[in-house]
C-alpha cells in the first residue's frame, strides 16, 4: 500500500503529468489527434507553450488551491483560528490572477501591503500564461473582493481540475471535504453541478487517501450527493461511467456517452470512467487525454484519481524527468503532511520558516 506521502504527492504530480500530457491536444478533435500522432494517440509529452512537460492554468490553480489551504493550516496552528479557508483560497486565486498578468482589486493590495507573499508566487515559471479559463479570469476580476461566491451560472470543469488539495487538507484534519470544496468552487462558478461535482471529486478522493479502493470511494463520492439533495447531473454523469466501466465498453464507445469534459461532471465522469477501466497509470491518463474534447482537463483529473490510488511510483519516470515545476509540485505535496505532522511550533526558528512560507495573517 503506498504511503499517504505517496498517495499525496502522486495526486498533485499525477494530475500534472495528465495535464502536460493532454496541453498538446487540448483543443484537437481525435481524429486529429490520430491523424498527427498515430492510431494509438497522443503517449508522450509533445511540444506545447514552447516546451515538452509544459503545465496548464489546471496545475498552476491547483498549486495556489494548496497554497491558500496551507495558509489555513498555518492560521489554525499558529493563532487557534480556524473557518478562513474559502477566504484564504480566494486571496491565494487573486494571487494567480496577477501572475496573469490582471489587475487585482484595491482591498486585496492593501490588505496584503507590507505583508510576506509566501513562498510560490516567487517561481517565475507560475507567471506563464497557459490559457487561463475566462470564468476564471472574469469572476475574479468583477466580483468584490469582500463577496466569496461568483455571480454566474458556468459549470465549467475549471472547478473539478483545482480540486484535490481539497482532498489532501480534509484528510490532514480529519474533517469533511464536500462542503468545503463545493464553497470553494463557488468563488469562480456559480451552478450547482460545478459546485457539487467538486464536492464529490473532494469525497472521493479522501475516501481513497483513507485507503478505499476506487469502486468503494466512487460508492461514497455517490452517496454524498444523494445525501445533499444535489441536482442530479453529477449523479448521473458518474452512474453512467460506472455503468459503462461495469459493463466493459471501451472508451471508444464510452467516451462520446459521457460528453466532451468542458463541463464540470462530464469531466469528472470521463476521469472516474478512465480510472475504472485503466490497467495502470499510464493507460488510465493516455485514455483520458486522447478524446474530443478538454484533454488536459480529464488527463489531469484522471492523474489526480490513479496518483492517489497507486502512489507516486506508479508515475511513468520519462514523464515526471520533463515535467514543469515537479519539485515545486512535489514540495507542496509534502507540505500537507509535514506540515500537520511536524507543526511548526517545536521552535521559533522552525515557527519563522513556516510562517514566511505559508503566511497565515
Amino acid at each position: 500500500m503506498p504511503t499517504l506521502q505517496s498517495r499525496f504527492r502522486g495526486c498533485l504530480l499525477g494530475g500534472a503529468t495528465g495535464d502536460a500530457l493532454g496541453a498538446a491536444v487540448e483543443f484537437m478533435s481525435l481524429g486529429q489527434i490520430h491523424a498527427q500522432f498515430g492510431p494509438r494517440g497522443i503517449r508522450d509529452y509533445a511540444l506545447a507553450y514552447g516546451r515538452t512537460g509544459a503545465i496548464t492554468d489546471d496545475t498552476q490553480m491547483t498549486l495556489f488551491t494548496a497554497d491558500g489551504l496551507l495558509r489555513a493550516m498555518m492560521r489554525g496552528m499558529l493563532k487557534g483560528i480556524g473557518g478562513a479557508e474559502v477566504s484564504l483560497v480566494k486571496d491565494a486565486y487573486l494571487r494567480w490572477l496577477q501572475t496573469q498578468g490582471c489587475p487585482v482589486p484595491k482591498a486585496f493590495r492593501d490588505r496584503h501591503a507590507g505583508h510576506e507573499q509566501g513562498w510560490l508566487i516567487t517561481h517565475r515559471e507560475l507567471f506563464a500564461q497557459r490559457a487561463p479559463g475566462n470564468t476564471c479570469i472574469q469572476a475574479l476580476l468583477h466580483t468584490p473582493y469582500e463577496h466569496l461566491r461568483a455571480d454566474n451560472q458556468s459549470k465549467g470543469c475549471g472547478t473539478v481540475m483545482r480540486t484535490a488539495p481539497v482532498a489532501m487538507f480534509a484528510t490532514m484534519l480529519s474533517s469533511p471535504s464536500f462542503t468545503l470544496a463545493a464553497d470553494l468552487a463557488a468563488i469562480t462558478h456559480g451552478h450547482p453541478t460545478a459546485l457539487e461535482s467538486s464536492g464529490a471529486f473532494a469525497v472521493l478522493l479522501q475516501a481513497i487517501f483513507d485507503g478505499e479502493s476506487l469502486h468503494s470511494a466512487l460508492d461514497e463520492s455517490l452517496q454524498s450527493l444523494r445525501d445533499r439533495g444535489s441536482n442530479g447531473e453529477t449523479e448521473r454523469a458518474l452512474l453512467l461511467a460506472q455503468k459503462l466501466a461495469t459493463d466493459g465498453i471501451g472508451p471508444d464507445g464510452a467516451i462520446p456517452q459521457l460528453g466532451e469534459g468542458w463541463v464540470a461532471e462530464e469531466a469528472l465522469a470521463i476521469s472516474v470512467y478512465c480510472a475504472l477501466v485503466a490497467k495502470d497509470f499510464e493507460d488510465g491518463v493516455c485514455m483520458a487525454v486522447n478524446i474530443t474534447g478538454d484533454s488536459d482537463s480529464t488527463g489531469s483529473i484522471t492523474g489526480n484519481i490513479l496518483g492517489a490510488l497507486l502512489g507516486e511510483e506508479a508515475i511513468p519516470a520519462r514523464w515526471l524527468e520533463e515535467l514543469e515545476l515537479r519539485e515545486v509540485i512535489e514540495e507542496v505535496a509534502g507540505d500537507f503532511v509535514k506540515l500537520r505532522w511536524d507543526g511548526c511550533k517545536q521552535d521559533s526558528e522552525e515557527e519563522d520558516w513556516w510562517s514566511r512560507r505559508y503566511p497565515g495573517f
